[in-house]
């Protein structure tokens, strides 16, 4: 039913302006941006002040069994990628979307890469 969909989509992008209210990133601690698409997770380290993305990662070109291994396997790359710009502490922004699933698997992977939030 589209309408559903729509309403569907409306409800997080409301949950996730009431999170960018509250969530702002500095170039010392960057804010840590997830979106969910139906197929992959696309992620990014974002200065808000400067309006620069200092990293970008997708789940697109990894390997794994699953979507939580991939998630997973997400994390831990973008753990990496930031440290080698010596990023170590980020604000965790899900986009309006359930702290569940991938999204958890991710955050996961993060902090055992390194990443703190």
């Amino acid at each position: 039913m589209p309408g559903q969909l729509n309403k569907k989509i409306t409800k997080r992008e409301r949950r996730h302006r009431k999170i960018r209210a509250k969530i702002f990133g500095t170039p010392e601690r960057p804010r840590l941006s997830v979106f969910k698409s139906n197929k992959f997770l696309y992620v990014q380290l974002v200065d808000d002040i400067d309006g620069k993305t200092l990293v970008f990662q997708s789940s697109k070109g990894l390997k794994g069994k699953t979507d939580m291994e991939k998630a997973s396997a997400l994390g831990k790359n973008v753990a990496e990628l930031a440290q080698s710009k010596k990023i170590l502490k980020v604000v965790f922004d899900s986009g309006g979307f359930g702290y569940t699933g991938k999204i958890k698997a991710f955050a996961e992977g993060a902090r055992e890469g390194g990443l703190k939030f």
